[in-house]
């Protein structure tokens, strides 16, 4: 399932809920791809965070990536 449809899947039972209220099973599928695209977003947040150099005031450059990635 892609990010959009997952997005999408998300907000048709959010409004459903408000409107009418989920089944259990629906108010199960609600959670999985919330916690789906929550673990999506760290993914993606962590990769770039890991493609991030600084240029020392010295002139030398570290990649955070290679410093900070294996952690967590």
């Amino acid at each position: 399932m892609t990010v959009e449809q997952m997005t999408k899947r998300i907000n048709e039972l959010y409004h459903k809920s408000q409107s009418e209220g989920l089944t259990d099973a629906e108010k199960a599928e609600q959670q999985e791809l919330r916690q789906a695209y929550v673990a999506n977003v760290r993914a993606n947040l962590r990769g770039q965070l890991n493609h991030i150099s600084i240029v020392e005031k010295d002139g030398s450059v570290t990649d955070l990536g290679k410093k900070f990635g294996g952690k967590g």
